[in-house]
């Protein structure tokens, strides 16, 4: 299903619409595009642009190098004919014979036209002006800015919560694991060993097992984790307080935990379908 992105592109006084069907690949509306051309009749420069034989060998290319259920045998056949003035071809025409992902055809009310990766859409701009194409990779990359932007600043408070559930995490420990009469290094092993329970939980791995995997990597497991793994974690931390007055013994505990995660994840997998490769 493709989904309404919340940014758009602004180029030389156009709007241009960005899509996502995975939230990770992006499509550029080809058809707000081809309006810096022709505003009355988009769809006539687009279909103009594919004609070429080398727009022909570009998609080729880049369907061969993403998509692994691309028909070669058909597109050696729309090569063939590329060029030449019988050659008629559309992006409807172009999808369906070579079952393409790289270009979209969104028909309805709102949104509706053709769509491209972005790796296409720009190269479908830099053929309709390269002055153009450079105001819109210009605002392309602003939009990425600030997305990278806000991605860091949800990292960050995601990292913020989950030190503020690990302090009521360590608390419970305290109340409910440890007794009086331990040494120091005791309770730094209990400690130590509650924060693996929710590693083991959550990524499937202690620190020590994620650092020998890692060698070259500084900072722990944690440092590395998703804004999605870091809001999991913060909610077992919590989770895990309050199991702790029930249950002392980790392996009576883990089984909880990692249930919660599974569910945590399915429920997350709405905003992100790459969740569920977690519980791999």
């Amino acid at each position: 299903m493709v989904k309404p992105a919340k940014e758009t592109i602004h180029a030389k006084g156009l709007d241009i619409g960005i899509y996502t069907n995975d939230f990770k690949n992006e499509f550029i509306s080809l058809t707000d595009i081809a309006r810096y051309q022709n505003i009355d009749d988009p769809r006539f420069v687009i279909r103009n642009w594919m004609r070429n034989r080398d727009t022909v060998e570009f998609l080729g290319i880049w369907e061969t190098l993403y998509n692994p259920n691309f028909k070669r045998a058909e597109f050696d056949t729309f090569r063939s004919e590329a060029g030449k003035n019988s050659f008629v071809i559309s992006p409807e025409k172009w999808i369906e014979n070579t079952n393409a992902i790289g270009m979209i055809s969104k028909r309805g009310r709102y949104g509706s036209g053709t769509f491209a990766h972005s790796d296409i859409a720009m190269s479908f701009a830099t053929w309709i002006s390269p002055e153009f194409q450079l105001y819109l990779m210009k605002d392309y990359r602003r939009l990425k800015e600030d997305e990278n932007s806000r991605l860091s600043l949800n990292w960050n408070l995601s990292r913020a919560i989950a030190k503020l559930n690990y302090r009521i995490h360590t608390d419970a420990i305290k109340e409910n694991l440890l007794p009086p009469e331990l040494t120091k290094e005791q309770i730094a092993y209990t400690y130590a060993s509650e924060a693996d329970l929710l590693n083991v939980a959550l990524f499937g791995k202690t620190v020590k097992q994620w650092r020998d995997e890692n060698p070259e990597k500084k900072g722990n497991i944690r440092d590395y984790a998703t804004i999605h793994q870091l809001l999991i974690l913060a909610n077992l931390e919590s989770y895990n307080a309050i199991l702790t007055s029930k249950y002392k013994n980790l392996g009576d505990r883990l089984p909880l935990l990692r249930e919660m995660v599974i569910k945590q994840i399915k429920a997350l997998s709405s905003v992100d379908p790459d969740l569920p490769k977690m519980l791999a």
